[in-house]
């Protein structure tokens, strides 16, 4: 299997992962891969709250979609279009293509979505899927990205179709919810990557969630990804002295001692995550896909085209597995 049929094997990827383990990050970077082989991919946002947009130089991204660049022949590089969805948003959508839009422009001027959706569990969730579900019948792109809740609210989210199948028996919310369950527990239509960090906490909360998505949504989980590694540690073993005497470079008694604090401080963190990924291929028998640690405070698009080649390259290393 190459790159671009593990991609498109599900049209919908659902990542989610703990708050502050690089989701978006993970998301856009899946987004910006499926680009470089030629598929044309869709990056939903849920949250609204990712710098997505600024880093293509963009004000937001809209509910309809921002085209963040186009196709280009010349290169062979598909295009990356965004979209944010809002639950305010859907519902105006869904009851103006039901031909309700007098009640919708009514709800819209009068602030009485926030009844409606208070007044029916779940249903802002499942609007929103609602909607990436017609996106996916409709082939809005070959890949469609989506940039999940954080882990905790991520269950419920997934979980909200069938709570209502629960509550509703008929009617065009319980035809909405069972089309979107039928969504997430096709694996030929939808997967889910779940995203951590190297790190005990958010090791741990991946395996919770993992059991718990397969065992109450019943969704596909596809390889997970840890994000920010550090590495094999053994190079941080070496002298700093050693490694530079080898290319003939002279360092200062204050170069030197600063470098050895710092090689021994990320080779400590660098041990520290090599432990983490061996409790998680333990308790997660998984396939993983591991990027790495960019050294930057703000990460770039440069920085996000890296990585895209690093998850290419260990996409085809797993199909070569398989």
């Amino acid at each position: 299997m190459d790159p671009a049929q593990f991609l498109t094997a599900p049209r919908v990827t659902i990542v989610a992962g703990k708050g502050g383990v690089g989701k978006t990050t993970v998301a856009l970077t899946m987004a910006m891969a499926a680009t470089k082989i030629g598929l044309s991919a869709l990056l939903i946002e849920i949250e609204g709250k990712s710098a997505i947009a600024s880093l293509f130089g963009r004000d937001d991204v809209s509910y309809d979609g921002t085209e963040l660049f186009g196709a280009d022949q010349s290169s062979g590089r598909g295009s990356l279009t965004a979209r944010a969805l809002t639950p305010d948003d859907a519902l105006l959508e869904y009851l103006r293509d039901h031909n309700l839009k007098r009640i919708s422009n009514r709800l819209a001027s009068s602030g009485a979505l926030d009844m409606v959706a208070t007044a029916t569990p779940g249903i802002r969730d499942v609007l929103i899927l609602g909607k990436v579900k017609q996106l996916e019948r409709s082939g809005a792109a070959d890949v469609i990205i989506v940039d999940a809740p954080a882990a905790g609210h991520a269950i419920s989210f997934l979980r909200s179709a069938s709570g209502l199948l629960n509550a509703v028996n008929v009617g065009p919310i319980e035809t909405q919810a069972r089309e979107v369950m039928e969504l997430l527990s096709d694996p030929d239509r939808c997967e889910i990557v779940l995203v951590t960090l190297p790190e005990e906490t958010p090791v741990n909360e991946m395996v919770e969630t993992a059991f718990s998505l397969e065992e109450l949504v019943g969704i596909k989980l596809a390889p997970v990804v840890i994000n920010g590694s550090l590495g094999d540690p053994a190079p941080f073993d070496i002298d700093p002295a050693d490694a530079a005497a080898e290319i003939d470079v002279e360092l200062g008694d204050d170069d030197l001692k600063a470098l050895r604090m710092a090689t021994t401080f990320v080779g400590g963190r660098a041990r520290l995550q090599a432990e983490q990924l061996e409790r998680l291929n333990r308790e997660l028998p998984l396939p993983q896909i591991v990027l790495p640690f960019r050294f930057t405070a703000d990460l770039t698009l440069v920085d996000i085209d890296a990585l895209a080649d690093v998850w290419l390259e260990q996409v085809s290393q797993l199909a070569d597995q398989a």
